[in-house]
């Protein structure tokens, strides 16, 4: 977005101070466009003047200034909207229908029990359950604050975008926050307009007002339309613009705040769990009926009636409370908050939540040289006058004539700017190509500032990645007319009818030179360098149009060119590329390289990347023009599509036809883009990656990822941590389900067989906070691991519950029913105890303990799924570590200090020994699991078939246990 917004650390306090004009003037004469307003106050110029900014150098842009200006109009700033607090958080969880039915019945059983045995002993139990309840309401609540503040930190970071101005006459990159009235700002194609303002100065200039205007309308900008509003995109041209209005009085500051504001939009992982969630309710609130009205039909006593129907249905309730699977929305959100943050630090801004597991699924990336290479260029190697030149720096080799033609091109035809300190230190800013010319410039004795002064643009036609090429026609000082175009080396070329011979004089260009320079081109691009061509041509200046609007729609001349110079710009492929293209490779992920460079060019660079393996792999269909491919028809482009390792000479539309085809391929495909010709390939694809440095505003607002440092290793980072929230979710499901259906069981056979149940209310939910919040907290927060890039991409279809996973839920859910169940009905007898209340407590109080050392070890278990040795890597997660060591604490003061509440009582040494040593088991038991061997069908198909062995299973044991 173009106006963002954050909190502002003070208030400003806004007067006009000693300007020329006030805040109130200049919001009403941009807001309403008030052109007679502006020329009132002497134009573009004449406003300069009242707000003290000079239009070619800018704001002198120093500290007292700068505050000086936001005083009198304010800050680029705008009160955002807040993260949900605390109390708005704590209100939400006590909405949850179980949670209010808990409290109610809290309420009742502590009336009850004061009724029955005094308010001295009679208010443990209700106030035990409040308290319970209370402190899950809590846990719950603090951690959606949580996700809540890093979700509102991280949308801050997406906001703070980078913004070129210009201040005491050189280019230099600021936030959008800092920006204020007064400052110049160059605009380009793909650039949003970061606050309200007006045109300094323009060409080809228009602007997509969708935003203001609601309407799909490119509006040309010139010096009788010279009003621009905040967050339009330049849809065309370039030129530089004063700002007038920033920050909430900008015509979209207004605005913005809802359109920043989150939309709760559920990821697609979200919603096939809320489906597995749902299920899984269905069933628990099936098992909590039976809890509730078996022992109600076996109750024969009236007297007793009341109080034991509270109990049973508070039991039953806590059923449903532990069985519906609520962590799994949190564990989805969790990972993923996670993982965005974590991807930050891996030069990584992930717009869109769903990206994040999206990632996990990706089988294709479709990327740009632009990622794989340094983005450092220089010119190496130059043919000029003809021939080679030896050194492309050495003035000496060049013609007069040459020299200043190739100087005044490079001059004039760009949007970038060479900024000469007064130490004499050399800035240069511009996209890459563009510095390589201008270092090539300074080094042949160019003069940026008295060439641009001494010529005068007429028209301009500016780079366009889809005719690349770009092109201007200045008048020079004695009133000649040029016209320069470069590009493309083989494009310009092919609009050459002639060209500079070594002593400056134009010759023809026959067809023995056309071979030559493109032979020369062949040579170059052999090598890995890209070729860049630049041309001129004269133009008689009666033929120029006089009057502006003629002007504006004039054609400049692109044939009969004179060519001046191919020049060879070298940029070296990044450090680690290779290792990055091999783990893709490694991962099942194909990396196709598209890119506008030639065919030789690119299958150069592919060869030093490791995109193809060897010079026999760079023949068809591995390497294609983008012509070649835009020639073919839709079925026969799906077949060759997933052939593709290369696509050289291609366009916009190419990369975009390339993704449609891979898509109906059965591929999941992310794409990299930098200019805003690339943003419908962005959007279409299942991935968009934008470049953070060299990408285009559209292009970023079109995309869900940001690669912040433009290197494609990052990309390969995004892959693992892709891969790494999914299977983090994988693993709390496979420990919640194991909780869940272990502590269901638990409580029904006992229930219906006796009418009592081992696990109490305060238990289970004391059980429900592990596994709902602290499970979710510890396992969807598992960093990613180089195993992860051992198998083949996620499928779309493939089931969230694996056969894998179903295996080892089956060992471990059977392994703690048997055995508490064996203790719940033979426990008093191995445990030699009697069959009072005390001595049924202390072996219900061993299966509670029993039980959550179980979940404590399992814990370790659900990490490592499909690996022996589960503690491999677990001293990364400290999290987990530290919510482990947390959970055990808390188990052991509850056991010891808090019996009256929580129904327990002191465990012996031995009993304690013996709860860890059931906890323990599952280790053991879970490697000799993973050698039974699992089918390839999803096991998903039969999940009736297995509810049904599960319950003839269940029944089977209540009889047995019961006799």
């Amino acid at each position: 977005a173009a106006i963002l917004f954050r909190e502002a650390a003070l208030s400003i306090k806004v007067s006009s101070g000693d300007f020329g004009i006030g805040q109130d003037q200049l919001v009403t004469m941009t807001g309403n466009n008030d052109f007679a307003t502006l020329e009132e106050h002497g134009g573009v110029g004449g406003l300069s003047i009242k707000l003290k900014t000079d239009l070619e150098k800018g704001i002198s842009g120093d500290d007292a200034d700068l505050q000086h200006r936001m005083q009198a109009f304010g800050s680029n700033t705008c009160p955002c909207k807040l993260p949900q607090s605390f109390l708005m958080s704590l209100w939400e969880a006590w909405q949850n229908l179980t949670i209010i039915i808990l409290i109610i019945a809290a309420i009742a059983s502590l009336a009850l029990g004061i009724k029955s045995e005094g308010i001295k002993e009679g208010w443990y139990d209700g106030c035990s359950i409040a308290f319970a309840v209370f402190l899950v309401i809590v846990v719950t609540a603090t951690s959606d604050f949580q996700h809540s503040l890093q979700f509102h930190n991280l949308n801050v970071k997406k906001q703070s975008i980078r913004i070129e101005v210009m201040r005491a006459g050189k280019r230099v990159e600021v936030s959008i926050f800092d920006l204020v009235v007064g400052d110049v700002v160059p605009l380009k194609t793909g650039d949003q307009v970061p606050a309200d303002g007006v045109l300094i100065s323009g060409h080809s200039l228009a602007v997509d007002e969708f935003c203001t205007t609601g309407e799909n309308k490119i509006v040309k900008k010139d010096s009788k339309c010279p009003f621009l509003k905040s967050g339009c995109i330049v849809a065309d041209g370039y030129g530089t613009m004063l700002l007038t209005v920033v920050g909430k009085n900008t015509e979209g500051g207004s605005e913005m705040a809802s359109i920043l504001e989150d939309t709760g939009e559920e990821t697609p992982l979200q919603v096939r769990l809320n489906s597995l969630a749902t299920f899984v309710g269905i069933v628990g609130l099936a098992v909590a009926l039976l809890v509730l009205l078996v022992p109600l039909i076996r109750k024969t006593s009236a007297g007793d009636a009341v109080e034991e129907v509270i109990k049973i249905v508070i039991v039953a309730v806590t059923i449903v409370v532990v069985a519906v699977p609520e962590g799994l929305p949190l564990a989805v959100s969790t990972a993923a908050a996670y993982s965005m943050w974590k991807m930050m630090s891996d030069k990584a801004l992930v717009r869109r939540l769903s990206a994040c597991e999206t990632m996990g699924t990706v089988t294709t990336i479709c990327t740009k040289t632009g990622t794989l290479t340094l983005n450092q260029m220089a010119v190496v190697d130059a043919y000029i006058g003809g021939q080679k030149v030896g050194s492309p720096n050495d003035r000496a080799l060049l013609s007069a004539t040459a020299e200043s033609l190739i100087k005044e091109g490079i001059a004039l035809n760009t949007i970038g700017s060479v900024f000469t300190s007064e130490g004499g230190e050399v800035e240069i800013s511009g996209s890459p190509t563009e510095k390589a010319l201008f270092s090539w410039g300074v080094k042949l004795g160019m003069n940026f500032d008295d060439l641009r002064s001494q010529c005068k643009p007429l028209r301009v036609f500016p780079f366009d990645s889809e005719v690349k090429r770009g092109g201007i026609a200045l008048q020079l000082p004695d009133s000649q007319v040029h016209v320069h175009w470069k590009g493309a080396a083989e494009i310009i070329l092919g609009s050459c009818t002639e060209y500079l011979d070594v002593s400056g004089v134009c010759q023809k260009m026959d067809n023995n030179m056309a071979t030559y320079f493109k032979r020369a081109i062949s040579d170059m691009a052999a090598g890995s360098l890209r070729c860049v061509a630049v041309a001129y041509r004269s133009y008689e200046i009666d033929k120029v149009p006089i009057d502006e609007e003629s002007l504006a729609e004039w054609v400049i001349p692109e044939d009969e060119l004179v060519l001046l110079a191919i020049v060879g710009i070298e940029d070296s492929c990044r450090p680690g590329i290779k290792e990055a293209v091999k783990l893709c490779a490694r991962a099942g992920v194909k990396v196709c390289m598209v890119t506008g460079y030639n065919l030789e060019t690119a299958k150069a660079i592919a060869l030093e990347c490791g995109i193809l393996g060897s010079v026999a792999d760079a023949k068809e269909p591995n390497i294609i023009e983008g012509e070649a491919f835009r020639r073919l028809s839709e079925s026969e482009r799906g077949i060759v599509a997933g052939e593709i390792s290369v696509m050289g000479s291609s366009y916009p539309n190419d990369k975009l036809l390339l993704v449609k085809a891979l898509q109906r391929g059965g591929h999941v495909v992310a794409v990299t883009g930098d200019v805003s010709n690339d943003a419908l390939a962005l959007k279409e694809a299942d991935i968009g990656l934008a470049m953070g440095i060299q990408g285009t505003e559209l292009a970023k607002e079109k995309s869900d990822i940001i690669i912040l440092d433009d290197d494609f290793a990052s990309i390969v980072k995004v892959v693992r941590w892709g891969r790494s929230v999914y299977a983090n979710v994988q693993k709390f499901i496979l420990f919640q389900l194991t909780v869940n259906v272990g502590a269901i069981i638990i409580n029904f056979v006992p229930a219906t067989s006796s009418g009592n149940v081992p696990l109490n209310t305060v238990q289970l939910l004391w059980v429900n906070l592990i596994m709902d919040t602290f499970g979710a907290l510890a396992l969807a927060t598992e960093p990613p691991t180089d195993h992860q890039m051992d198998r083949t991409p996620i499928g779309r279809k493939e089931p969230l519950i694996t056969n894998i996973m179903w295996r080892n839920f089956a060992v471990q859910v059977i392994y703690q029913v048997t055995v508490l169940l064996i203790l719940n009905f033979k426990g008093l007898s191995i445990l030699h105890l009697g069959n009072n209340k005390i001595d049924i407590t202390e072996k219900n109080t061993l299966i509670f303990n029993a039980f959550v050392f179980c979940q404590l070890f399992n814990v370790f278990n659900a990490r490592k799924p499909d690996k022996l040795n589960i503690l491999c890597g677990v001293t990364k997660n400290r999290r987990l570590l530290v919510i482990v060591a947390v959970t055990l604490v808390l188990q052991v003061v509850i056991i010891i200090f808090l019996g009256k509440f929580t129904g327990t009582v002191r465990l012996s040494w031995q009993l304690w020994i013996t709860s860890i040593i059931i906890g323990f088991i599952s280790w053991p038991l879970a490697v000799v699991g993973k050698f039974i061997p699992v089918g390839q069908n999803p096991l998903t198909k039969y999940s009736s078939t297995i509810c049904l062995l599960i319950l003839i299973i269940v029944v089977i044991s209540y009889k047995n246990l019961s006799d």
